[in-house]
């Protein structure tokens, strides 16, 4: 086996909070030094790099005298606003010294749910990356509130692979890699080497958060994994602390676990549709609509919906899902949460009796469907 690092021209790398910090004791300046030097050494191969870094939390932590993280939302804001300081100076430092430049981007799902903010984010990172800086991405936790309450940098870092359409997600942590149980428990425990991305007996083998530090454990990496196979990009899971881990990689050499996509590029709007982590609401479909959608691959008609959730407008993402609650799939809504509670389980011939006007004869057409 060898790394799929060794072909990829644009790589995503994700570092934690436990490593950007030394475990909570402060930003651990030697590690994001050697980090940059092997990535100056990417950059030296012709390949273009975006940084993911966790850490702002964390080290605000650290300076505000906190001694346990916050539960309180606010004390997490201030904490973000406070360690984002320092995390954008030593980054900036540690790759001037190889004479790369740095931008800091700070994301928030609310940016790539948007479609006008998702292009937006896009066209910045790719013109950066065009002129050969290094961008550093985090969420924007600051001013967002239910991202730093259960999101994480791991799906993170696969929602940038799948907008920058990366070759490859690095994703550096604390352990070696997926193992078939959790080391810290089962001496039995093997290191998974390979494996294939949305395999869902990986799912079964990760378990929950790794240190008090971070906020997602190897579950959130193995589904990261899945969501960045969506457009094509395969992901490594290894040791952050691995001695030249980034370089050795780029020369092929297998470390940690590796997950192989097995999908292609989804086109740009499919993938715009499939990142989006919260929907406008959902249609609730009956079985012959399942089976048209997920075997045959048609549009979703208004005859096939049973029921309607949540209040949305015309235009809107939302989840097509079974009677038993199974999300199968995201489109772009032709018609109002209101108009379609109206025209549900109706032929589409009588949508314009219905409503006075007809936008579509499909409540979503398949070009605006994508499967989940």
């Amino acid at each position: 086996m060898k790394s799929v690092i060794q072909n990829a021209q644009r790589i995503i790398i994700k570092v934690g909070s436990s490593l950007v910090t030394n475990d909570g004791r402060g930003l651990d300046h030697g590690a994001i030094a050697r980090w940059a030097a092997q990535i100056a050494g990417l950059r030296a191969l012709g390949k273009q790099v975006v940084l993911v870094s966790s850490g702002a939390i964390a080290e605000g932590m650290l300076r505000l005298g906190f001694e346990q993280r916050p539960t309180d939302i606010h004390e997490l804001q201030a904490c973000a606003a406070v360690g984002q300081m320092g995390l954008a100076q030593i980054y900036e430092t540690s790759f001037r010294a190889h004479q790369l430049g740095t931008a800091q981007v700070l994301l928030t799902h609310a940016d790539l749910a948007d479609r006008e903010r998702y292009l937006n984010a896009r066209s910045t990172l790719t013109t950066l990356l065009r002129l050969g800086v290094v961008p550093i991405i985090n969420e924007n936790d600051t001013v967002v509130t239910d991202e730093i309450k259960f999101g994480d940098n791991d799906t993170l870092g696969a929602l940038v692979a799948n907008l920058i359409e990366a070759d490859a997600l690095i994703i550096l942590t604390d352990q070696h890699g997926l193992y078939s149980a959790d080391p810290r428990k089962d001496p039995n425990a093997v290191l998974i080497q390979q494996g294939e991305a949305g395999d869902p007996a990986l799912e079964a083998m990760a378990g929950g958060a790794g240190s008090s530090i971070g906020r997602g454990g190897m579950l959130t990496k193995i589904l990261a994994a899945k969501r960045a196979a969506k457009s094509g990009a395969h992901t490594i899971i290894a040791w952050g602390r691995d001695s030249d881990v980034l370089a050795r990689l780029a020369q092929g050499e297998a470390i940690g676990t590796q997950l192989v996509a097995q999908t292609g590029h989804l086109t740009a709007r499919k993938q715009w549709m499939a990142d989006h982590l919260h929907t406008a609401g959902q249609v609730v479909l009956d079985a012959g609509a399942v089976q048209k959608l997920s075997k045959e691959g048609k549009s979703l008609l208004p005859i096939g919906v049973i029921e309607v959730k949540g209040e949305f407008g015309r235009g809107a993402v939302i989840t097509c899902v079974s009677e038993q609650g199974v999300a199968l799939a995201r489109g772009i809504c032709n018609y109002s949460s209101t108009e379609t509670r109206r025209i549900m389980r109706k032929p589409s011939s009588e949508i314009e009796a219905l409503l006075g006007f007809v936008e579509g004869q499909e409540l979503i057409h398949r070009d605006n469907l994508v499967l989940i």
